[in-house]
């Protein structure tokens, strides 16, 4: 079967990209739902979390404080690489399992860090979605409820626009409207299919 990793910075719509695709019938995960699976209540991820980053990023019921995490991690290089060392073994796990599950001709999976992290996905092609930092972040600020600094923090710390466009076998550009988006996911979808059989 053939996979695809998408990838985009913060706000850049991949996840209105994947809904398109799974709307053609083609099966879609995101890294992002299983980090937030491996990270529920009492979980092992969870427990290496709070040694790691102290209690103080746990609620008194358990629960991961998602927020301050986030702000921890991108404010912080070193921080990050603390994080990613629990969660992403754990996540690629997680695809690699869901992968062999599908049967269809072709399948998706969003990687919000793939060009960070590209080496520990083997992917057989690399979709990157292109928005001009304005729109993601007032994209973001809706989306988030976040200020901007905390927003520009992510940006900054995520790869830059040229990095991921170096990973890319295609590209999306999200800054269009969305009759726009649907022809250029069906073409690739079109694409996809010739390549699969």
């Amino acid at each position: 079967m053939l996979t695809i990793g998408l990838t985009g910075g913060i706000g850049s719509g991949k996840s209105t990209i994947a809904e398109i695709f799974i709307e053609l019938g083609v099966p879609c995960c995101d890294a992002d739902e299983f980090a937030r699976s491996l990270t529920q209540a009492d979980s092992p991820a969870l427990q290496e979390i709070r040694e790691i980053f102290g209690s103080e990023i746990i609620t008194n019921d358990g629960q991961l404080k998602r927020q301050q995490l986030r702000e921890l991690i991108f404010s912080d290089p070193n921080e990050r690489k603390k994080l990613e060392a629990i969660l992403h073994p754990r996540i690629r796990q997680k695809i690699q399992q869901w992968i062999k599950e599908q049967t269809s001709s072709y399948c998706v999976v969003s990687v919000p860090l793939l060009a960070e992290n590209h080496n520990h996905y083997p992917f057989d092609r690399i979709i990157v979605v292109q928005l001009a930092q304005a729109s993601q972040r007032k994209r973001t600020a809706i989306r988030d409820k976040v200020d901007a600094s905390a927003i520009q923090a992510i940006i900054t710390n995520q790869a830059s626009d040229q990095q991921r466009v170096a990973i890319a076998d295609d590209l999306i550009d999200n800054n269009g409207d969305i009759h726009s988006l649907r022809q250029q996911i069906t073409d690739l979808h079109e694409k996809y299919l010739k390549l699969a059989n």
